[in-house]
């Protein structure tokens, strides 16, 4: 066609420089344009009383995709300009111009602001891809060397942990549950939960056992009042339950009631299982601070001291009442960033960690602290059962470790 100049075509794939842009419709692009902030999920998020927000311009590359996607009519209206500006005669415009053939027909000059925000977008770039590829090197995958062993389930652990992560919630209870039981207060659930310690180590269960017992405990307490006389009965029958759950070998009834000095019936046992359960709704599948510790120890590249210790600290958190504020998976995290720092008697939380639990040093700060406290006095006082237990050659004297006591002077 004639008066047409052929369309040429980019050695590379650059973006068309700020300097090719028609000066005519610099106005129109650089109007604020309302665009809809989302969350990680895309659904809409609400800033404050209103659920939009104007961006300003420039910015970067993201958004400004955005802005076109979110305001069709403002960049077509500008095309359209575009076009006018460039062909007062209504003939077909080129749409790929390399740089050097628009400057040589260009005659208005550059301005400094384009040049510098063009070097400006370069730099961030540039940035940009330094970080990533510092993040994906310091970051170790923790499932390679497991890929053919069929119980590490390597083709869908992420899955697995990502919705223990959504779940979780479910299976926390309210912090202050215990201010609407009237007969009982935290002192005995720490006295109750410290003696099943004892008899979990007795009758040598597996370790998740322990955890879903106390689970089941405080979910009970959380809906159903009990005085004290009963609170051992809820005890050695949330224990039961457990030991079906999880056990290969399950004890039978008489073992818990030989267990508790015969204070409770095999018949009041068994009553009591069947209004638990119930209670429960039968929803006796929750993620406990165990799951979460097996991968957690596992992106630590833990050995079997780090293990023990790790282990110890959780369990002291088990019978501490104000600890059920925190969510199991931050509980498992901070309980292996705080057995770290005591046994290096230094801050060690590496990016592998940080990365597979979704948790960073500073959100470990509150909870690792008051671990740090309830280590300090674990061999003192009454409630010396975990103590005992972990003091012992099967679990590696683990109890004698050295708290991190320099945690509680790092500043809040």
């Amino acid at each position: 066609m004639e008066g047409v100049k052929p369309v040429k075509q980019m050695a590379h794939h650059h973006r068309r420089a700020l300097s090719n842009i028609n000066q005519n419709i610099i106005g129109a692009t650089l109007k604020p344009c309302v665009v809809k902030k989302s969350d990680c999920s895309g659904k809409n998020v609400a800033r404050g009383n209103n659920s939009s927000f104007v961006a300003p311009r420039p910015i970067t590359r993201s958004v400004a995709a955005q802005m076109v996607q979110n305001c069709p009519e403002v960049f077509s209206g500008a095309k359209q300009m575009s076009s006018l500006a460039l062909n007062p005669s209504n003939q077909i415009d080129r749409s790929i111009v390399e740089e050097e053939e628009y400057e040589e027909d260009s005659d208005t000059s550059v301005p400094m602001f384009v040049k510098h925000t063009e070097a400006m977008l370069d730099e961030i770039d540039r940035m940009q891809e330094v970080e990533m590829e510092d993040s994906m090197v310091s970051v170790m995958d923790i499932d390679s060397f497991h890929v053919k062993d069929p119980l590490s389930v390597v083709e869908y652990i992420d899955d697995i942990y990502c919705f223990y992560r959504k779940t979780e919630n479910s299976s926390c209870v309210s912090p202050i549950y215990m201010t609407h039981q009237f007969d009982i207060n935290e002192k005995m659930r720490a006295i109750l939960i410290d003696w099943l310690i004892e008899v979990h180590y007795k009758f040598e269960l597996m370790e998740e056992t322990l955890f879903l017992t106390v689970n089941l405990i405080d979910r009970f307490l959380e809906h159903h009042a009990v005085i004290r006389k009963k609170l051992q009965l809820v005890g050695i029958t949330a224990m039961l339950i457990a030991c079906k759950y999880e056990e290969v070998s399950v004890p039978v009834v008489e073992d818990f009631v030989l267990i508790s000095d015969k204070a409770y019936t095999r018949k009041e046992v068994l009553d009591m299982e069947k209004l638990m359960v119930n209670t429960l709704q039968f929803n006796l599948s929750v993620p406990t601070p165990y799951v979460f510790m097996r991968r957690f120890l596992k992106a630590a590249q833990s050995d079997k001291k780090l293990e023990l210790l790790s282990f110890f600290i959780v369990e002291l958190c088990l019978v501490e009442y104000e600890m059920l504020k925190f969510s199991p998976s931050l509980l498992a995290a901070a309980a292996i960033y705080t057995a770290q720092s005591s046994l290096y008697q230094f801050q060690e939380w590496s990016k592998t960690s940080e990365w597979y639990t979704n948790y960073s040093e500073e959100q470990l700060g509150e909870c690792s602290r008051l671990m740090v406290t309830f280590h300090q006095k674990a061999g003192s006082g009454k409630l010396t059962g975990l103590y005992r237990k972990y003091n012992t050659l099967n679990f590696g004297y683990a109890a004698k470790a050295e708290p991190a006591k320099f945690l509680l002077d790092l500043p809040h």
